[in-house]
């Protein structure tokens, strides 16, 4: 109750009823804002976007959370409230160190019950960081080497329970207000936070996805991540590798050390291409908290990520067609764009393919009136599944990631180079991609990689051949048993008419004889006979 009054008040101060459109409204939902008493003496022209920013800040790192990952869905919201909530701030306060330790010490300590100070040379008590989900301690290990230690909230999982309960209400409470929310789709919304949030709570999770990556790029230059020491990960309690770099926000640091700007713009698009179009699993959270780099080397600089609690995978037929969209929108074959968009099953294929043309055509020719190093990236993907909207697409979550990852990309390249060409960096990069998986080669490689499995799962497919045929052979034989007893029963019907006709000349004979004959006497009995029998066959 405490909680509703909170949310009521947090509504209030910053006027959210007035994103309702009376006009739009229900002559109920009028008649209620009329009756709302803050409205005679609370007054706020401030922009919507931060009004409800505010809002979800004054509520707690639960619902800037929320707020937060709503910023990514430009497919849905206005693009003033995505800008003004992807300023949306994760910075809240450390819960105490001793709670932090107790955690550690029930997860890594087990039946023993060993205390942090055995289980680490140090553990620095003051956290480095702390954030709504996590808290992050430095520490050393025995070895030596300098660790960092993430440890959940303590009771964050309850929480979590009682305001995504809370957001549930409110997402059916707007569908039922409002046709308009009805588009916004608020109950899948709320859906779609509670999968990834409890996603962020197994820190299993991930460690795994962080050691994927790690492996991806293992020699490369252009990425490194952290290595995980998996002897002290567990669902609460996740250690891995310090790092030191300079935040990638840190442009001042940046430019004094001489790191070539250019460079380090082009290699984080290069990083998200290479993760998306050769790996399929992509940094989902790749926002400057996330993104440090290594200036060693000013003229090679070289990029640190961390946190991959987010993770993107895109299915072989999700990539091919996201290669062949962008390559199209860029030769401005609207025709292609909007096949595509029915062969891949984004659209329904009843979707008319010339009608889609246009509405792509239509949103895409202003933009491509600019030059092209001005052209967003990442606004063109979300102009797409916009007018895709319109034709009922179903937006799929790894879209949505893959729009908000692309975004962040675009968005931190031109905050490092203003004069990033995210098309002339990606171009070269896409084409070499899918001239790469139609080439000969590429697909004698596809072969080589596949020929293992298909060797393996041979006798198996040759178990489920003969069980097909085993089948079959048994469906044939049921039918002719079936049809040997329909032909018996059609047999009988047969014997059973002729029977019928049989008795019916009978009953007419003798009645005929009766009529005939009928001074004589000794030729009654026999009628009534034949009259008899022929009754007993009509019967049989």
């Amino acid at each position: 109750m405490i909680r509703l009054l909170k949310i009521v008040a947090a509504v209030a101060r910053n006027r959210l009823d007035n994103l309702i459109d009376p006009d739009r409204s229900p002559f109920w939902l009028r008649c209620l804002l009329i009756l709302l008493p803050w409205r005679y003496f609370i007054h706020n022209n401030a922009p919507r976007g931060e009004r409800i920013r505010l809002s979800l800040e004054a509520l707690g790192p639960i619902f800037i959370k929320f707020g937060q990952i709503l910023s990514t869905r430009r497919d849905l919201l206005p693009d003033d409230v995505s800008d003004e909530l992807s300023r949306l701030q994760d910075d809240v306060p450390p819960f105490p160190a001793e709670e932090a330790i107790g955690i550690i010490e029930s997860s890594l300590g087990g039946a023993s019950e060993k205390r942090v100070d055995t289980l680490f040379a140090r553990f620095d008590r003051e956290p480095l960081a702390s954030a709504s989900i996590a808290q992050v301690h430095t520490a050393q290990l025995h070895t030596g080497e300098e660790v960092v230690v993430k440890v959940i909230r303590p009771g964050i999982d309850r929480v979590i329970r009682k305001d995504i309960g809370l957001m549930y209400l409110f997402a059916r409470l707007l569908i039922n207000l409002s046709k308009e929310a009805r588009r916004l789709r608020p109950v899948e919304v709320v859906a779609d936070y509670e999968r990834t949030i409890f996603d962020e709570l197994d820190l299993l999770r991930e460690a795994a996805n962080c050691s994927q990556l790690r492996r991806n790029f293992l020699a490369s230059p252009l990425l490194y991540v952290p290595h995980v020491h998996w002897d002290y990960c567990r669902t609460k309690v996740m250690v891995i590798e310090r790092i030191y770099g300079v935040p990638v926000s840190d442009i001042a640091t940046l430019k004094a050390q001489n790191v070539d700007m250019k460079k380090l713009a082009e290699r984080g698009v290069e990083i998200f291409f290479t993760q998306v179009f050769r790996d399929r699993f992509f940094h989902a959270d790749m926002h400057p908290g996330n993104i440090f780099i290594d200036t060693s080397n000013p003229a090679e600089p070289r990029y640190i990520g961390i946190d991959c609690g987010i993770i993107g995978t895109l299915e072989p037929e999700d990539q091919h067609y996201l290669a062949s969209n962008l390559l199209a929108f860029f030769r401005r074959d609207y025709r292609k764009v909007a096949q595509l968009h029915v062969d891949s099953g984004w659209v329904p294929r009843e979707t008319p393919v010339g009608e889609l043309e246009a509405a792509i055509r239509t949103v895409c020719e202003p933009i491509f009136e600019k030059p092209l190093k001005d052209i967003s990236f990442g606004q063109l993907l979300v102009r797409l599944f916009q007018v895709a909207r319109r034709f009922n697409m179903q937006v799929q979550p790894q879209l949505v990631l893959l729009e908000k990852t692309l975004l962040n990309v675009e968005g931190l390249g031109r905050q490092l180079y203003p004069d990033l060409d995210l098309w002339a960096t990606a171009q070269p990069y896409l084409e070499k991609w899918m001239k790469d998986q139609v080439s000969p080669t590429g697909i004698l490689c596809s072969l080589r990689e596949q020929s293992a499995d298909w060797l393996l799962s041979t006798p198996v497919m040759a178990q489920k051949v003969m069980s097909t045929v085993r089948t079959l052979v048994d469906q044939q034989q049921a039918f002719h048993h079936q049809q040997v007893r329909a032909e018996k029963r059609r047999q009988k019907q047969r014997r059973f008419g002729a029977l019928l006709l049989l008795a019916g000349a009978t009953v007419v004979a003798t009645s005929g004889s009766l009529f005939v004959e009928k001074e004589l006497l000794d030729q009654t009995a026999l009628g009534l006979l034949a009259v008899a029998m022929g009754g007993w066959l009509i019967v049989r």
